[in-house]
């Protein structure tokens, strides 16, 4: 019986992968480098750390990999405090309430820095639910390596085996597999370049999650 849920957080929590990509846009034209729509689709998943260290390489970039996020942050925070229309993910706060209710533990593991993870939970709401809040910054490695799914696991109150990963991403659905964990995968309108083949079940809307399907989902 499932115990635990672990969710990730840009593009299953919050619809935060178009503005992720708006403000790289403009970090990018800052630096003067071309970063097609094909190589960004390879980051989601990825944390900052290995995205700006990859960029550094390809590009032979001058500036420090800490002063690279720093700025992609700032920019990011910036968009983030004045777009009103960004959302949590249609039905996911009702799946995260019914869930908390009826006893199962929450936890987020995001390749996000934690004042990212910090500022989206403040805004909608999120940290009475959640027991504990990962960030991928803190892992040399970042998904698919599953280092942070461990680490979220080792949190978990019961058994690896009793705990669920919601993942989007390729690079996250992997680093769930990796993990030996049971991994549904979140397939949201509109987004195409990323494969959640490798998910133990595919969902498009998380109207089709509940706790009773959860909690026998990998039985």
């Amino acid at each position: 019986m499932v115990k635990t849920v672990i969710f990730d957080m840009d593009g299953v929590l919050v619809n935060s992968e178009p503005l992720h990509h708006e403000v790289s846009l403009v970090q990018f034209k800052n630096l003067n480098i071309e970063v097609t729509d094909d190589i960004f689709a390879t980051f989601t998943g990825n944390s900052n750390k290995m995205i700006y260290q990859k960029l550094k390489d390809r590009f032979q970039l001058e500036q420090e990999i800490s002063d690279l996020i720093a700025s992609k942050n700032t920019l990011f925070i910036d968009a983030f405090d004045k777009k009103e229309d960004l959302h949590l993910m249609p039905g996911v706060k009702d799946l995260i309430i019914d869930l908390y209710k009826n006893g199962v533990q929450l936890i987020v593991a995001s390749s996000s820095e934690m004042e990212i993870i910090d500022k989206v939970f403040e805004r909608f709401d999120l940290n009475n639910y959640f027991t504990h809040k990962i960030s991928g910054n803190d892992f040399p490695e970042s998904k698919p390596n599953p280092a942070i799914f461990l680490k979220a696991a080792s949190y978990s109150k019961a058994p690896i085996e009793e705990c669920v990963i919601i993942e989007d991403s390729t690079n996250g659905i992997k680093a769930a597999k990796a993990a030996g964990i049971f991994c549904i995968g979140y397939k949201s309108e509109g987004v195409d370049s990323q494969d959640q083949s490798l998910a133990d079940i595919i969902i498009y809307d998380f109207k089709d999650l509940n706790y009773e399907r959860i909690s026998v989902i990998n039985s």
